[in-house]
């Protein structure tokens, strides 16, 4: 059932996120056939809200609004990791979820599902930036930084910003069925269901600064992508023993040789497939993979999407095709 929708509101909240759930839950469409919902933005703080943008928004609901909804959605906004969050905020969550309404984040809006104990135990995802801070607050969800949103059950959380409207849709496909849901689509110019996760949208690099001793054979290994490498000859650059070496590694970089030298190898494919029109044979080659076979197969284990769809969505469709 998912015929009253409530949106939560907090000072600062985000306008894109708020207007995400706004056009997939309070829109009527019903001249096309699609579901109308019962649908109000509720203000937790007052009726005169501000947004990080720097505009007012205002709104006759109070929490008492919250009571009624099967879906209670949180969007983010400003601040929200480093807030304390009122009981009168966080005790109708509880209640909704309890009475087996559902309730849903989008991005930092986690933060306010997780202060009122509703991430516990279950999987979770927030904007990649808040993931390590949303696991340090809350050390009793497991949070998954790489998916675009988390079901689970009457707990749904999504990733940044337009992951909200993966999240939205999908909450729509179930009620409704993928026909509702490929129309809501249709009219919002977006794709109905999108492949891979977030992990093809974080930028990461990894750190140097606690490489005291193996610093010099990194910089070797980042010069080297394109050539095979062994635990020994690595070693030998650095003047270690394998044995010695591999500890050290694993203690100032955190991982191991091969897991380093293989998220450097597809950060390498991921600034070639947005800045070149070179073939995945090529760009196979240049980052070590050897093959596009191979090219494919690390990419879409590391980031949930192939090296195709990647440059796709980084450079556009006008993007050389290419067999992989």
């Amino acid at each position: 059932m998912l015929k009253n929708v409530a949106v939560l509101l907090l000072d600062e909240v985000h306008p894109f996120e708020l207007g995400v759930l706004c056009e997939v839950f309070g829109l009527d469409r019903s001249e096309e056939g699609l579901p109308v919902h019962d649908f109000a933005v509720v203000s937790a703080e007052g009726p005169e809200l501000r947004t990080h943008a720097g505009f007012t928004i205002t709104t006759p609901h109070g929490p008492e609004r919250l009571e009624e909804a099967d879906l209670i959605a949180v969007p983010a906004g400003s601040h929200f990791a480093d807030r304390d969050y009122p009981e009168e905020v966080l005790e109708p969550l509880r209640r909704a979820v309890a009475r087996g309404a559902r309730v849903m984040s989008v991005c930092s809006g986690a933060y306010i599902l997780g202060a009122a104990g509703l991430l516990d135990g279950r999987r979770c995802t927030t904007h990649w930036r808040h993931a390590d801070g949303l696991a340090r607050r809350f050390p009793k969800a497991v949070v998954q930084p790489d998916v675009l949103y988390v079901d689970e059950g009457p707990v749904i959380t999504s990733a940044g910003t337009a992951a909200g409207i993966d999240a939205a849709l999908h909450l729509v496909r179930q009620a409704y069925g993928p026909a509702v849901a490929n129309a809501i689509a249709r009219r919002m110019v977006v794709p109905p269901h999108r492949d891979g996760g977030q992990a093809q949208y974080i930028a990461r690099p990894l750190p140097r600064d606690r490489c005291d001793t193996v610093n010099g054979t990194l910089a070797w290994m980042e010069r080297h992508l394109d050539q095979e490498m062994t635990v020994e000859q690595l070693a030998a650059q650095a003047h270690m023993s394998p044995r010695t070496f591999a500890r050290r590694f694993q203690q100032e970089t955190g991982t191991t040789p091969y897991r380093w030298l293989l998220r450097q190898r597809v950060l390498l494919a991921q600034h070639l497939l947005e800045t070149s029109d070179e073939t995945m044979d090529t760009i196979a080659g240049q980052t070590g993979f050897g093959t596009a076979a191979a090219l494919r197969h690390q990419f879409v284990r590391s980031l949930g999407t192939t090296p195709n769809r990647y440059r796709q969505t980084f450079r556009g469709p006008a993007a050389v095709p290419d067999v992989a």
